[in-house]
Parts: C-alpha cells; sequence; structure tokens
C-alpha cells in the first residue's frame, strides 16, 4: 500500500470526525433548545438536522471522505400543551413547544459518538501502519 493511500485514509478519517462533531453540536443546540417557545424569528423553535454526501476524488473516482451536503430545519408540527397560565399560550391556552424529542436527540447523540470513536480507530491504525512502515525501512 502506497503512503499516498494512508494518508487518503487518514483525510476521510478526519472528515468522518469532523462532520460527526458538526452532527452533535447540532443535536446539542437542538437539547438545549427543546423549551423555547419563543424565538426571534416568532414561535417556538424548530429542530434542526443535517445531511452528508461523499466526497470524491476528481483524480481517482474513488471516495475521499463526507461533507455535510444541506442543514435542514425540520418542519413537523410543534408540540401543544394545555397551560393557559403559559405567557406564549394562545386563546385556548395551548402552548406551542418545539417539534424536539429529547429521547430521539440523545439517540441521535449516541450513533453520532459512536461514529466519531469509529473514526478515531480508523485514525489510529493508519497512524500504526505508517508506523510500522517507516520502521521496515530500519
Amino acid at each position: 500500500m502506497a503512503f499516498e493511500q494512508l494518508f487518503s485514509g487518514m483525510e476521510i478519517s478526519a472528515s468522518g470526525m469532523s462532520a460527526q462533531r458538526k452532527k452533535m453540536e447540532v443535536i446539542a443546540n437542538n437539547i438545549a433548545n427543546a423549551a423555547t417557545t419563543r424565538t426571534p424569528a416568532g414561535g417556538p423553535f424548530q429542530r434542526k438536522f443535517l445531511s452528508f454526501i461523499s466526497k470524491i476524488d476528481r483524480n481517482t473516482g474513488e471516495a475521499a471522505g463526507v461533507e455535510i451536503a444541506q442543514a435542514h430545519v425540520d418542519t413537523s408540527p410543534p408540540r401543544k400543551v394545555y397551560d393557559p397560565g403559559h405567557p406564549d399560550a394562545d386563546a385556548q391556552g395551548f402552548v406551542a413547544y418545539p417539534n424536539v424529542q429529547v429521547v430521539t436527540e440523545m439517540v441521535e447523540l449516541m450513533q453520532a459518538t459512536r461514529g466519531f470513536e469509529a473514526n478515531v480507530t480508523v485514525l489510529n491504525a493508519v497512524k500504526d501502519m505508517i508506523s510500522k512502515a517507516l520502521e521496515i525501512g530500519r
């Protein structure tokens, strides 16, 4: 295996780690705003999520990592909770809460963490291979 391929493996792992880190940031923001009923834009906070695409090396046509394709806003309706004493209650006494399900976000967070850890494992394996290859020349 050529050193270029080993370094390519490191770049792929690094891009995966970066993408998963950004996903974790979005999830943390969703969880932090799970009870935000009023935003500067008006109405309750809306859940956000990312979609990824594979990067392809133009020279070789091979996979070159992953990148964020787009940040999305979840347009599903807000949760309605009857709380007539809340300052954001409507005329019927219902409050619109964000469309964030904390349990779902925690599952997504665990998945992103595992993806990040898998990329760290690959990165360490590539580093070990490079180290062993350099030892052969001694």
